[in-house]
């Protein structure tokens, strides 16, 4: 049960019916006893733009921002964090007392959480990272691993122009790699990362041969259905340590859940659960 004083957040998409979100969310505000509710918002790409800025007007906190609106949001927003303003895209709106609207980018966050959780004597410093892909998600992934630290990025996509527009756009040692020497490339990672759909239900595998790689080469899959990818189960057979990437969704969303409700929430064994069992239904 709400009051008249509850306090509304959400997430927007479209489609957004599959988003984990809501129940991520809920399951914190019950714990916590919030008098709040997250629901979810589907907005079509032709209506983005006046639903973000009625947030503010019906009263909302703010609200998460997935695909395909990431763009439209960073647009939108009154001000910046210097995540988003890095990566150039926003995950997390928040509406201020002044009607203004904050925006910020903690896919980053997330992904880095995730790691140091799943993999606490991982050192970023030690190595170069290899990442695959060059969407939205990897400018994510790529500004934390340089803002934490990593010496060196490479980053490898089907299409290389894509790749090399983030590593004109970003501030940092990224290379270029062609996709044809991804295999070759992870003897040089001690960080290897997946931020493309491959592997994901329904998708082909990664096709990436990791026979070179080394034993202490950590291995994650932003993919998290299924939980363990083709990806991260080979590097498991070869002696890698993984990091699934179900954990940089559940840590990407204590930023937001923060700035809305006014309580810092942790990520749990139990939250975990919660959500997983709702990625089984």
């Amino acid at each position: 049960m709400i009051s008249g004083a509850a306090k509304i957040a959400g997430v927007i998409g479209w489609p957004i019916a599959h988003s984990l979100s809501p129940r991520l969310h809920g399951f914190w505000l019950d714990h916590h006893g919030v008098d709040g509710a997250y629901i979810p918002m589907p907005v079509s790409p032709d209506h983005i733009e006046m639903a973000i800025a009625g947030l503010s007007k019906l009263g909302l906190r703010g609200a998460n921002v997935t695909v395909p609106h990431k763009i439209a949001a960073f647009n939108a927003a009154d001000e910046l964090s210097p995540a988003a303003r890095a990566i150039g895209a926003v995950n997390t709106l928040v509406c201020r007392d002044d009607g203004s609207i904050f925006g910020d980018n903690t896919d980053g966050y997330g992904f880095l959480a995730n790691l140091k959780a799943g993999a606490p004597d991982w050192d970023p410093s030690s190595a170069p990272a290899l990442v695959l892909g060059a969407g939205g998600a990897a400018r994510g992934v790529i500004w934390s691993l340089i803002d934490a630290g990593v010496p060196r990025v490479m980053i490898t996509n089907r299409t290389a122009e894509k790749a090399q527009v983030i590593a004109d756009d970003m501030d940092g040692a990224i290379t270029v790699i062609p996709w044809d020497d991804r295999s070759d490339t992870v003897v040089d990672a001690g960080l290897i990362v997946n931020t493309t759909s491959l592997g994901m239900t329904g998708k082909p595998a990664l096709d990436v041969n990791l026979d070179h790689a080394s034993p202490s080469t950590l291995v994650t899959d932003i993919v998290y259905a299924p939980l363990e990818t083709p990806l991260l189960k080979d590097a498991a057979a070869h002696g890698c340590q993984v990091v699934d990437g179900l954990g940089m969704l559940l840590h990407q969303a204590v930023p937001g859940f923060e700035a809305w409700f006014g309580i810092r929430p942790e990520v749990t064994p139990e939250l975990r659960a919660h959500v997983l069992a709702g990625l089984a239904t």
